[in-house]
């Protein structure tokens, strides 16, 4: 008996498949630089998908974080659109001009006609006030004319000295000619004759006063008289105010229209100088708007506009006035029809208005955005397929919906006008 071995479980295999074009088995040395070899490859692949990454941008930003938008070329039209409110052109408000009680003789909405009584108010002050200026007034007058009677007494009295001193004279000069004559006849003495010539230069001297003295009169009594009626002229225009005052007391509407709002209730006590009530003139309205502080400075007064209603035809008007203060970086500008104006039109009114600056023809043109501001209008991120480019440009005008391009572009070019903001200071950026 034979003992069995394994040899019933050997079994031939079959030679591995060639690796060579010689069909004879690479050696494991040349196996592994092979395997060496493309793994080089790939890394170097690897190295410059990440170097064209890097020169396509530091940094990568999402599309739909930023805004692109084509560069066109037409026409830009520079104008303005905003919503606006009526206000009356000429809406005065009347206020008490002293305290009292005030009786109102109309209500808000009545129609009034220019010089109509719209109110009074009832002030025992300021009509006390008023007869006391007028009896000091009286007592000034009374002066005055006083004054001017005792200029001419004074007056009367340096004329009658002077006719007086004329008098004197005469007599002097008749009596030194009847003393030369006796003293040439030897009837008298020599001393007669000097004692007559002294009499002459005395009477010469009380005439050359008396002349003097009517001058310096007249002079003084005008001078008091002139003072005294000062007095009274000034007296006078306080009392001229004071009427003015009273007269006021009375509130009258200033032009024909129609009453606005009463800020105060009937048979109230009002303090001086209280707002009563408002008047607005129907007859002339105006269109208020709000402009961004950036179109501001191009605004004039008289530029063209347009004024439309809701749903209807547009009417003329013109720039009337511009505010120089800047509110929450909006300017105030009113606008003035400048032919016929809506009917109907009612305070606080909605109006769109549209105001034309300029118009340029065939220029570049893009959409526009923040990007004008964040590069100050000298540069702007323009795309090269991906990637976005800082580039230098040159802004021009614009308007509240696209901006003029002078250099730096084309026709064609896409620019991201919104969300460049992110790219900080990069030169290149991806946008995927």
């Amino acid at each position: 008996m034979s003992i069995r071995d394994t040899s019933g479980q050997d079994r031939p295999l079959s030679p591995p498949p060639a690796s060579s074009s010689t069909g004879r088995r690479l050696p494991p040395l040349k196996k592994s630089w092979l395997i060496g070899g493309a793994a080089g490859v790939g890394l170097l692949l690897m190295i410059g998908w990440v170097a064209t990454g890097w020169s396509a941008g530091n940094r990568s930003v999402d599309s739909s974080r930023v805004r692109i938008a084509e560069v066109t070329r037409g026409d830009l039209v520079r104008d303005i659109s905003a919503d606006g409110r009526v206000i009356a052109a000429n809406s005065p408000v009347l206020y008490a001009i002293a305290g009292g009680t005030v009786t109102l003789k109309v209500v808000a909405g009545d129609k009034v006609t220019k010089d109509q009584p719209l109110a009074e108010i009832d002030s025992p002050e300021l009509r006390s006030q008023l007869a006391q200026e007028e009896a000091t007034l009286a007592s000034l007058e009374a002066e005055a004319s006083r004054a001017g009677l005792d200029a001419e007494l004074a007056r009367a009295n340096a004329r009658k000295l002077l006719d007086q001193a004329n008098i004197d004279r005469q007599a002097a000069v008749r009596d030194l000619e009847r003393n030369q004559k006796a003293y040439e006849g030897g009837a008298v003495a020599q001393v007669d004759v000097a004692r007559a010539q002294d009499s002459l230069k005395k009477a010469d001297i009380g005439l050359s006063h008396a002349k003097s003295d009517l001058s310096l009169t007249g002079q003084g009594a005008g001078l008091d008289t002139r003072n005294k009626k000062l007095l009274a002229d000034r007296q006078r225009a306080v009392v001229v105010e004071l009427q003015r005052q009273v007269a006021r007391l009375t509130l009258r509407a200033p032009f024909d229209g129609q009453v606005g709002q009463v800020q105060v209730a009937q048979r109230a006590n009002v303090a001086q100088n209280a707002p009563v009530l408002s008047v607005v003139d129907l007859s002339e309205f105006e269109v208020e708007i709000k402009v961004p502080e950036s179109f501001a400075r191009d605004l004039g007064i008289g530029m063209p506009a347009q004024i439309r209603n809701a749903g209807g035809d547009p009417f003329a008007a013109q720039v009337a006035a511009v505010s120089p203060e800047v509110v929450n970086g909006e300017v105030t500008a009113r606008l003035r029809f400048a032919g016929k104006q809506p009917p109907g039109l009612r305070q606080n009114q909605r109006l769109s208005a549209r105001i034309v600056m300029d118009t340029r023809k065939n220029v570049l043109q893009v959409e526009r955005g923040p990007f004008v501001d964040e590069g100050g209008g000298r540069s702007a991120w323009v795309m090269d397929g991906d990637t976005a480019i800082k580039r230098p440009v040159r802004v021009g005008t614009s308007s509240l919906s696209a901006v003029e391009l002078l250099d730096g572009v084309k026709e064609g070019d896409r620019i991201v006008v919104s969300g460049s903001d992110q790219f900080g200071d990069a030169e290149r950026i991806s946008i995927h």
